[in-house]
């Protein structure tokens, strides 16, 4: 049997490519297949729908993301293990910058459409459940409680404020210069001062 030319890696990454280029809403079946330098046909063989392809493609994006920061909490170091984390995202963009466009330039809702199949429906949820169980254990590992307050002084301090610093530079077509990673930290800082202890 003869090799397919085409791998459903090669379209993901195709789709990608456009989809953080012109948007979600701009990246059509036929963008993609000369994106990938493939037959529509090919395109339409492995993924039923664009919407599928696209959620295919957001479901990697935050996939890989996610698993990498979790990662970093699981650090030996936990002070270290969290200004680790709210590194990441600036370091992350500059290595991933497509990935990082998909994600913080659109909204879930642009890619998560009705369309969808239930299993990546489920895969969705479970991703935010990950999270959200992630950082309640590493806020209790950190700061011995998981109030309220707590978390969301942590939060803020290792994604949000890191997801905001970067964000201007991709919305110009850019990545974040170093200086990005120095504001990152001093947030990260006088954001954890007051749990109580500056981590």
């Amino acid at each position: 049997m003869r090799p397919a030319r085409f791998k459903d890696v090669d379209i993901i990454e195709a789709a990608l490519a456009v989809a953080a280029r012109e948007g979600p809403a701009g990246a059509s079946i036929a963008k993609i297949a000369a994106q990938a330098d493939a037959p529509t046909g090919s395109i339409y063989h492995r993924f039923r729908s664009r919407d599928v392809l696209l959620g295919e493609v957001w479901l990697k994006a935050v996939t890989d993301f996610q698993n990498a920061y979790i990662k970093l909490l699981d650090g030996s170091d936990v002070e270290r293990a969290a200004l680790d984390a709210a590194l990441f995202v600036p370091r992350y963009v500059r290595e991933n910058t497509a990935e990082a466009r998909l994600m913080l330039l659109h909204r879930r809702e642009d890619f998560l459409v009705p369309g969808w199949p239930v299993k990546m429906l489920e895969q969705a949820e479970m991703l935010g459940r990950q999270m959200q169980a992630a950082q309640q254990h590493f806020c209790r590992k950190l700061t011995g409680r998981d109030d309220r307050k707590t978390m969301r002084i942590l939060c803020y301090a290792m994604v949000e404020a890191p997801m905001g610093a970067v964000r201007p530079y991709l919305e110009k077509g850019g990545t974040p210069p170093p200086l990005v990673d120095s504001l990152v930290e001093a947030t990260f800082h006088a954001a954890m001062a007051l749990t109580g202890g500056d981590a």
